[in-house]
């Protein structure tokens, strides 16, 4: 694997789930995000995005990686049309009913959740109309890296696609462990769903729309159930991100 690759597996490994955690243990630390916040938390995410994927890309190309090989040719073959708009659909009445299911519990994980709710997702028209640009970003950007790049330069590598999706999964969970230990697993658990469609369609865009798709029902769902609950204490946030 040429060296580029290992200093990009590397940031995804390691820079990315630490500045995570950092973000969000900031932002937990707080008694109150105010709209102006919210908003340039969202700004500043897509920026971030973009440029990664930008950079990614441009050593994926750099590298030969063909836009075949990383998931983005023929997205309009009426199978995927099928299971990204059958997917979509599923995926959004469960992650809603999970979410109204998860309001009424209490458990450490669920105040985690409840805080970032409180802080993080969109209160008012105009914050909602930039966090679902901010969804779109991240079922776009999330996914080329994810399951475009680091499966197409795993498989490169040589590995078998159920090392190629179990590793890439992994990855992607770490990369999300400032949702807490809970959230992490059950990302990644995710990943490896969505890397077995990419690797089994040759497609990018099932699980570009099923990403953008779990975010945007996260932010509308979320706040309308996770942010009903008083958050936990900044003390105890704090421990659940040990």
């Amino acid at each position: 694997m040429p060296w580029d690759f290992w200093l990009i597996f590397a940031v995804l490994g390691v820079c990315l789930p630490w500045r995570g955690r950092q973000r969000i243990r900031k932002l937990l630390a707080l008694p109150e995000v105010s709209r102006r916040d919210r908003i340039r938390l969202y700004l500043s995410t897509i920026l971030f995005q973009w440029v990664l994927t930008g950079l990614i890309g441009w050593r994926a190309f750099s590298r030969g990686l063909s836009v075949n090989e990383l998931g983005l040719s023929a997205p309009w073959a009426p199978k995927i049309l099928l299971i990204t708009f059958v997917g979509a659909i599923a995926i959004a009445l469960g992650h809603w009913l999970n979410l109204r299911r998860m309001a009424g519990m209490s458990h450490p994980s669920i105040e985690l959740l409840r805080a970032m709710a409180a802080r993080i997702f969109p209160r008012s028209g105009s914050e909602l109309c930039f966090y679902l640009l901010l969804a779109l970003t991240a079922g776009v950007c999330e996914e080329f890296i994810f399951r475009g790049f680091v499966v197409t330069a795993m498989s490169r590598a040589g590995l078998s696609d159920w090392e190629v999706v179990v590793l890439s999964s992994l990855m992607f969970g770490l990369a999300h462990l400032y949702q807490g230990r809970g959230g992490s697993i059950g990302t990644g658990l995710l990943g490896v769903m969505f890397a077995a469609v990419r690797i089994a369609y040759y497609s990018l865009l099932p699980v570009m729309v099923w990403h953008a798709v779990l975010d945007v029902v996260a932010g509308i769902a979320g706040a309308r159930y996770l942010t009903s609950k008083r958050s936990a204490e900044p003390g105890i946030l704090a421990e659940n991100q040990q």
